[in-house]
């Protein structure tokens, strides 16, 4: 689909709510949040989710061990993990560590597993992302498969960049600082550029997300704003769930296997606001689209009247 392709607007307009009103708009969101093809949706990349987020743990810190051969790295690394994670941090980050090792066996799964695992994560999020913008034909199960190696693969360069970056500015908060960084203004300074990297990677994954795998073309201008909204919401939805943690009392209820259990959550709930932010932004480029169909018309019934 082109650029200029435009949904008919007998589809679009007893689904789009006006444009003055707010209540409307809050009121088709909950509506298709509550969809159960939605949920089935964001169930089934949340699983697979799970499958790639620990190879590609892993492979982040081979890549700063066994690749860069930084320290420092290494040690984002893991503080990134922390940031991310809504529970559980030192436990994930210490088990992950442990699999890096120089054998490289591991590490070889674990690639392999991220790239396979990344095709099942995208997948529903392309049949979802199509339903939310009209779009009635998916891509090939080969186009699809390419397209989602390379998401994996942009992700995992955009982290590693995000890592180096943010080792890069620990470096030099430490020369700054003379060496003395045990100090809680070293470690506040430095978790705020962690927090400002961790928030852009958060955005530029969103990013990717709406832009390349909806199986039409779409203005960056369009996707953009969604992406950094979302963006931001997915951190602070983060810090809720953290809170919200202590009353859901998981591991009384799942024991040992509550780790899973929060993280499986988290990532079910990072689904639905994901295609939450999708169903937002077509809504929106719905309106703007009528809203220019209507200016149309009425500059051509004006030169009629004119002429």
């Amino acid at each position: 689909m082109s650029d200029d392709e435009k949904i008919p607007r007998s589809r679009l307009a007893p689904r789009v709510p006006p444009p003055s009103q707010w209540w409307p708009h809050v009121k088709s969101l909950a509506e298709y949040l509550t969809r159960t093809e939605v949920h089935t949706y964001a169930f089934s990349v949340a699983a697979n989710t799970i499958l790639s987020l620990f190879p590609f743990i892993v492979m982040l810190f081979m890549m700063s061990r066994q690749v860069f051969h930084s320290q420092a790295m290494t040690a984002v690394v893991g503080d990134m993990v922390s940031y991310f994670l809504p529970a559980n941090q030192e436990f994930v980050v210490r088990n992950m560590a442990l699999l890096v090792h120089p054998r490289g066996r591991v590490q070889v799964f674990s690639i392999a597993m991220l790239l396979i695992s990344s095709s099942s994560v995208f997948l529903p999020l392309e049949v979802a992302l199509n339903r939310v913008w009209g779009v009635k034909k998916s891509r090939s199960y080969v186009v699809n498969q390419i397209i989602s190696l390379g998401l994996a693969m942009a992700v995992g360069l955009l982290a590693l960049v995000s890592v180096a970056f943010t080792a890069a500015q620990n470096t030099v908060l430490a020369v700054v600082f003379f060496g003395h960084t045990h100090n809680f203004i070293f470690n506040g300074i430095a978790h705020f550029f962690l927090g400002i990297t961790a928030a852009f990677l958060s955005v530029s994954i969103f990013f990717l997300i709406y832009w390349v795998l909806p199986n039409r073309k779409l203005p960056v201008r369009v996707v953009l704003p969604t992406a950094i909204v979302t963006g931001l919401l997915w951190d602070g939805a983060k810090e809720l769930y953290v809170m919200l943690l202590p009353w859901l009392d998981l591991r009384s209820a799942y024991g040992p296997f509550a780790v899973s259990v929060t993280l499986m959550m988290w990532a079910f709930l990072t689904g639905l606001l994901l295609l939450g932010g999708a169903h937002s932004c077509a809504t929106r480029h719905a309106l703007q689209m009528v809203r220019e169909e209507d200016r149309k018309e009425a500059m051509e019934e004006a030169a009629a009247r004119v002429s």
